[in-house]
């Protein structure tokens, strides 16, 4: 027998759901006032964090690597990306921000203001507690 959900739990996972909803309504609303599909948004993202290759990109997105590879072509005919071998195994290309896309990508975090407000709220202490809560609930290496 399954052992029912308390009602704590339940709240909790209705309001994570509800905050991941207004996020990702932002995100497209966002990605979109920038010309962008909220796929292309987010492979730009952590681009202009670091070079990956396609593969990568695809396990951090969880989607396919084909799918990835479509939005990387889209987003290098727009200039905001570009491929290039990794220097560490030359059979493997990288993909990575162009000066045009980490531009692009600062613009996009910029016009996120999603949770600006509520998190400006809570103190510095209470920022770290959620930040901690929310990692150990991922887990390592997911964040």
């Amino acid at each position: 027998m399954v052992p029912r959900t308390d009602a704590l739990t339940r709240e909790v996972v209705d309001l994570i759901a509800a905050v991941v909803a207004r996020y990702h309504e932002e995100y497209e609303e966002a990605a979109a006032k920038h010309a962008l599909t909220g796929a292309q948004a987010k492979v730009l993202a952590l681009l202009a964090r670091e070079p990956l290759p396609m593969r990568r990109i695809a396990q951090r997105l969880k989607c396919e690597p084909s799918n990835v590879t479509g939005i990387v072509d889209r987003l290098e005919a727009r200039g905001l990306v570009e491929r290039g071998p990794d220097p560490d195994d030359r059979r493997v290309k990288l993909a990575a921000a162009t000066p045009a896309g980490r531009e692009t990508a600062d613009r996009l975090a910029e016009s996120l203001n999603f949770a600006r407000e509520p998190l400006a709220a809570l103190s510095a202490d209470e920022r770290g507690v959620l930040r901690d809560l929310l990692q150990r609930m991922l887990g390592p290496g997911e964040a």
